[in-house]
């Protein structure tokens, strides 16, 4: 069986051996870069790689770029590979934030034309929960050969979503708190506000009380209610810097509407340009 979505913590358990299961750690903290590499060295799922958001999910920041750029996919698919994802393996992702940075992970690869690639519902907090087993021990890496086929139309840039808007061809998401989307505060990114016509759903109302994803029946009521008649192909997603918007389109695809997009650079890019309209409220 393939996973597109999300795996349960005992699902993956019973394939932790699997040769063709590839398992990424890709705990971060935005105020700690460094706390999600010293959490796996301290104890992750057996098997796991350790992927860092800012060195290997993303590429530098430049003066005209949000806090996370895409990456090099060029690059990203040496390091897949090198990792030891093929095209054939089934990847699975995790971290302990609900998903927040291991649907960074799902989004790229699906991007890069892989598919069977899924989020741990619920996170190493979930697994541990259960009563499964961590280790200290690295992984024995056997190297493959991945090879990207790109779908740039899975993202839009700020020129492409402005041409949009001004078209009023997307519904625009915002993944942030409500806080933040109002502008009431702005605790990383120097301007507060949102994109105008900007819906607001915070990722972190995909999960339950225990950090795991609704029912997708759930999912899908709510984000029907949110959309209204749009196609999900015409929804886009952004957040801060683009990685925890992603999580609103996993929680889409899980609740069975397929095909919404990113803004990439999202509000950090946005705010990069003083020409571009920022709204409060």
């Amino acid at each position: 069986m393939t996973y597109t979505t999300l795996i349960a913590t005992d699902t993956l358990h019973r394939h932790l051996n699997h040769p063709d299961w590839v398992i990424v750690d890709c705990r971060f903290s935005l105020a700690d870069t460094e706390a999600g590499a010293k959490a796996y060295r301290h104890g992750h799922i057996p098997n796991a790689r350790y992927a860092h958001l800012d060195r290997d999910l993303s590429s530098a920041i430049t003066d005209f770029t949000g806090r996370h750029p895409l990456p090099d996919f060029t690059l990203l698919a040496k390091k897949l590979g090198a990792w030891g994802i093929s095209n054939t393996s089934q990847v699975v992702a995790y971290d302990d934030a609900g998903g927040a940075f291991a649907g960074r992970l799902w989004w790229l690869l699906r991007c890069m034309g892989h598919d069977k690639v899924a989020v741990v519902d619920g996170g190493i907090k979930h697994w541990q929960k259960q009563g499964l087993p961590v280790t200290t021990t690295l992984p024995k890496v056997k190297p493959a050969a991945f090879r990207p086929y790109l779908n740039d139309s899975a993202w839009l840039n700020a020129l492409q979503l402005q041409d949009s808007l001004a078209r009023k061809a997307v519904c625009l998401i915002d993944a942030r708190t409500p806080e933040r989307y109002r502008g009431e505060q702005e605790p990383i990114d120097p301007v507060a506000g949102h994109i105008p016509c900007a819906l607001n759903r915070a990722f972190q109302l995909n999960l339950d009380s225990n950090a795991l994803f609704l029912p997708p029946e759930h999912l899908r009521e709510q984000f029907k209610r949110l959309i209204g008649t749009r196609a999900p192909e015409q929804v886009v997603h952004y957040c801060g810097s683009g990685v925890t918007a992603c999580h609103n389109v996993l929680a889409m695809e899980y609740a069975g509407l397929e095909g919404s997009k990113l803004y990439a650079g999202s509000w950090s890019e946005w705010i990069r340009n003083k020409n571009r309209t920022v709204a409060k409220g």
